[in-house]
């Protein structure tokens, strides 16, 4: 079992780790620096994935027990993959993770640690798909080769995470939150691929609106770079 190294927020950082787990190069990550009107219109389009950091806090867990409970006994979507975190540090993969898998048939996926996991995965539920990954000690290693940190990895890795990664994705025609703090997928209505970006920063801004004094949240999407 590998310790986790955090991730941060940071596109540049991200993409290279893309790129390390076989992602191609025709996709990458980018900031959103505003979550309404003209910021919106800078990102480059289509979106396949927006990802949302914020702060963890009695707040969101509260949130996170009730949709538990809301959705004990519902019909999980077979058609999103989605896994639960089992490492401590490790939502930041697990948030890239969500938004490659999800994107599949769009994504050019090269033979690799990412390919090799998800193959791997198949068929698999969320808990041994978390599982799974915690055991896929190349994925994790392979962001603490990216940044360079040794030092830091012994003492950092250790620490309670004070923050956590959010997924948005577009399948079937609704827009689901994938986080591996929970069960299940959460259901946030209809979107299309089109409008998947204003419509995950509709949630953003509630998850900012439920913290209005905190300032530890960024939001990425992976978009096109052509």
């Amino acid at each position: 079992m590998a310790l986790a190294l955090p991730m941060e927020s940071n596109p540049d950082t991200m993409n290279k780790y893309l790129l390390k787990l076989g992602v191609s190069d025709q996709w990458r990550m980018v900031d959103v620096i505003g979550l309404e009107g003209d910021a919106l219109g800078w990102v480059p389009r289509p979106v396949l994935a927006v990802i949302l950091l914020f702060p963890l806090s009695e707040t969101y867990e509260q949130l996170r027990r009730q949709e538990e409970s809301n959705l004990v006994n519902k019909e999980i979507p077979k058609d999103v993959f989605h896994l639960r975190q089992v490492l401590s540090n490790v939502c930041g993969t697990i948030a890239l993770v969500h938004s490659v898998a999800n994107n599949i048939h769009r994504i050019d996926l090269k033979d690799g640690l990412l390919k090799k996991y998800l193959s791997e995965a198949e068929g698999l539920d969320a808990a041994a798909k978390g599982a799974l990954l915690e055991n896929s000690t190349a994925i994790l290693n392979a962001y603490k080769e990216i940044v360079h940190t040794e030092s830091a990895v012994t003492e950092d890795s250790n620490e309670m995470p004070s923050n956590h990664f959010v997924t948005f994705i577009h399948k079937d025609g609704t827009l689901f939150e994938l986080d591996g703090c929970k069960s299940f997928p959460i259901n946030h209505g209809p979107t299309t691929s089109e409008t998947l970006l204003e419509d995950a920063a509709k949630v953003c801004r509630e998850f900012i609106a439920r913290e209005p004094n905190n300032l530890g949240f960024n939001v990425v999407a992976l978009v096109s770079s052509q």
